[in-house]
């Protein structure tokens, strides 16, 4: 049976797309198909396809088969500005049955899929709806990537606390050394690994130059995400 996992973070910035693409090419370095998809981008580049967001290129470029862009991003937004105010802007409203097929034509398709959000867990898609909905309306699994800096402890707890007030599994997180001068650095990971209910998936050290294939290395709980 496949699983599909939502990507969430404490904070924008955090290495969420780092990690994301770090997992797919740690799975599908082991033999597992992999497919990854961001639902929602903002900030648009010019690509093989026409706009599209430099995020979810390495995505597509990470996963084990080249899917068209539409379904790996479904919803694309020109300026890279908070995607509720970026629709807005634009006149439209975030239609989630769009994000829903092309979802179900990826996870048709791969043993794993892996579905990056938007800066935190609650940023909104408009007034009433957030990225927060997306795990239940997709049957996913959530991931979450901490930023290992001044405050993640606080910002983790609250979002593992969202995470279970809706009832979704938190299958797992990754701590990124974002900030090489964080101080105590250790002692919150260890923080981090006693009160977050999930197991860590690995570590991504500070890297002056991030690259997936460090990222991957880092990343031995991968393994924990496989199909069972």
């Amino acid at each position: 049976m496949s699983r599909s996992f939502f990507v969430t973070g404490t904070d924008t910035g955090v290495g969420k797309t780092l990690v994301t693409a770090a997992l797919l090419r740690r799975l599908r370095e082991s033999g597992v198909t992999v497919a990854g998809m961001k639902p929602v981008a903002a900030g648009a580049v010019a690509g093989p396809e026409g706009p599209a967001n430099s995020d979810a290129l390495l995505l597509q470029l990470e996963s084990s088969v080249r899917h068209p862009y539409v379904l790996v991003n479904p919803w694309l937004f020109e300026l890279a500005i908070a995607p509720h105010i970026a629709a807005a802007e634009a006149g439209v409203v975030i239609d989630t049955d769009r994000i829903v097929k092309a979802h179900e034509i990826l996870r048709a398709s791969a043993d794993v899929v892996l579905a990056e959000g938007a800066g935190g867990f609650l940023v909104p898609l408009d007034a009433r709806r957030s990225f927060a909905e997306l795990p239940g309306l997709l049957g996913m699994e959530v991931l979450l990537v901490v930023g290992l800096r001044l405050g993640c402890l606080n910002h983790a707890l609250l979002t593992s606390d969202a995470i279970a007030a809706r009832g979704y599994r938190l299958a797992g997180w990754v701590g990124n050394c974002i900030d090489p001068a964080f101080a105590r650095r250790d002692a919150n990971i260890a923080t981090l690994t006693e009160m977050v209910a999930a197991p860590c998936l690995g570590i991504v050290p500070w890297l002056p130059h991030p690259g997936v294939g460090e990222a991957a290395a880092a990343l031995a709980g991968a393994a924990t995400l496989r199909p069972v």
